[in-house]
């Protein structure tokens, strides 16, 4: 491991959830305005292999890397905010360690000795982060959940360890905290946060410093007590109240007393170049047009549930001057009045049956009233049912929702057959596709020849592409044998757009993706 390669660790104290995620996003940004490369990583104490089977309704969407990796919505927020891509390996999980672990053990490879947390699980944790972070020059490390919890305790203890192994001088430790606000006697509760630092104190990791989340601005007093009671010096605790967009914190970090900290260790002399966000931010606050997407969704309750794709409606508003209002309505009770009132429909992907009739009543609604309409995934699906409804074949629909239906317009691949639930075995990652020269989705890419994320299971069934043509719909896009329909468009409505892929995985604040520009260019300009 290289000596002088140096590693910011991200822990979280009083509750989870706080923000450590968007924290260290942030600054890696900020230090990637320095000229520095940065690498990310998340370790997360579930015993899950991957993200791929949680529920997405509690712990947000699964986001997928381009080598098929099924993680956590944080590698989403190192994406957009690094404008990198990343692999399988920028996401660790206690599950798959503990798989690997048990396979090495059943094949003889520890010669006898006791299989221990300490040391067999804490070296393999270490040795993730060292392979994580061989291509940069700072890595950057997130442990999930919160310091104190059971199954967390291996990942504490592991890069307690390994800031010894490789010098405490090359480690930066950063704690994010919550301080709650109690409204009958008006004042901010530090002693929640003092516990926290205390916490991680007991576990041998005293850190450099604290980042104070609070609802509300708070005052300078809490900062204060916080550094006194936690031994931080005053300079390296921050006040981070919540913000109207997360794309102001790398700009609040950068101004903030913990930036001549964060220098120093990275060894910067220079003052980072932060004028995209600056603009971003300006942006947001501009005085423009409003204009109303509604999100056909069935996951409700949990607003990360669709978080790329709100990202990715927000970026493209943002660079055509207008601000996107997204509106969710519930897949389950759609009305055509909810249709009518929104501007524009996007219908993302999702999986089983709840709420598909309602995505599908979204589909064809706008195919008939001309309603611009982008599908990611499960909204190309229901748009080729839709459209196959229109064309007389009133029962089309989808094996995954209705396994006895005579007209499987979406049907399953034989190769995923018995596979059905469960993990890790769906068309996963980057898949390259070829577009049909001539068509809207071919000119708003530019190119023939895309590179998009999937993860999916079922496909559309081309010889019911007759039915989907008298229901208004051509293929505008096609896997590079011609076996897959990855891309289908109306060629008589403004804007009528699906793909089987997940393109708000490669959206970026600066550079949003042209299928969700296209959405938005074609409903200020209808």
């Amino acid at each position: 491991m290289a000596k002088n390669k140096k590693y910011i660790f991200v822990t979280g104290g009083v509750l989870s959830g706080v923000g450590k995620g968007t924290t260290a996003a942030s600054i890696g940004a900020v230090l990637k305005g320095c000229g520095v490369s940065v690498s990310m990583q998340k370790c997360d104490p579930y015993l899950n292999v991957d993200a791929g089977l949680l529920n997405p309704k509690e712990h947000g969407e699964c986001f997928v890397t381009k080598d098929g990796a099924e993680t956590d919505l944080d590698l989403g927020h190192y994406e957009r905010f690094l404008d990198t891509e990343l692999t399988h390996k920028n996401i660790t999980l206690s599950g798959y360690l503990f798989k690997n672990l048990i396979a090495e053990e059943r094949a003889g490879k520890f010669n006898g000795h006791t299989v221990q947390l300490v040391p067999h699980l804490t070296n393999a944790i270490q040795e993730s982060i060292i392979n994580a972070s061989k291509e940069s020059e700072v890595h950057i490390v997130e442990i999930g959940g919160t310091v104190g919890d059971y199954e967390g305790l291996s990942f504490i203890e592991a890069i307690r360890e390994f800031s010894n192994k490789i010098g405490r001088q090359n480690c930066l430790f950063i704690h994010v905290v919550y301080v709650p606000f109690i409204g009958t006697s008006k004042e901010f509760k530090t002693k929640p946060a003092q516990n926290a630092i205390n916490d991680l104190r007991g576990f041998g990791i005293m850190p450099d410093a604290v980042i104070v989340r609070t609802e509300n601005i708070a005052p300078d007093e809490v900062a204060d007590k916080i550094s006194l009671f936690g031994g931080i010096d005053r300079d390296n605790v921050i006040l981070m109240p919540n913000v109207d967009t997360i794309y102001a914190i790398p700009l609040i970090i950068s101004k903030s007393t913990f930036m001549p900290l964060l220098k120093k260790f990275c060894s910067i002399k220079k003052e980072p170049n932060l004028t995209q966000w600056q603009n971003i931010v300006d942006k947001q606050d501009a005085d423009v047009r409003e204009i109303k997407i509604g999100l056909v969704a069935k996951y409700l309750g949990n607003n990360d549930t669709y978080l790329s794709v709100i990202e990715a409606i927000k970026s493209a508003a943002w660079q055509l001057n207008v601000h996107a209002n997204v509106i969710w309505i519930n897949a389950e009770q759609v009305s055509d009045d909810d249709l009518k009132g929104v501007d524009g429909i996007v219908v993302p992907g999702g999986f089983g049956g709840r709420g598909v009739e309602g995505k599908i009543k979204a589909a064809r609604y706008c195919l008939k009233n001309n309603k611009p309409y982008l599908g990611l995934c499960l909204g190309l699906q229901v748009a080729v049912i839709a459209a196959a409804r229109l064309a007389g074949l009133d029962d089309a629909n989808s094996t995954e929702f209705d396994s006895k239906t005579k007209n499987d317009v979406v049907y399953i691949m034989s190769d995923q057959v018995g596979k059905e639930s469960t993990g890790g075995t769906m068309r996963l990652g980057n898949y390259k596709a070829k577009l049909i020269s001539g068509t809207k989705t071919e000119a708003l890419y530019d190119t023939t020849n895309v590179i998009e994320r999937h993860r999916h299971r079922y496909e559309v069934n081309k010889k019911y592409l007759k039915y989907f043509n008298k229901g208004g719909l051509i293929i505008s896009g096609e896997s590079p044998d011609g076996r897959l329909v990855e891309f289908i468009e109306s060629k008589s409505n403004c804007f009528f757009i699906a793909t089987q892929a997940h393109p708000e995985f490669k959206s970026r604040p600066f550079r949003p993706h042209p299928l969700f520009v296209g959405l938005i260019k074609s409903i200020i300009t209808k």
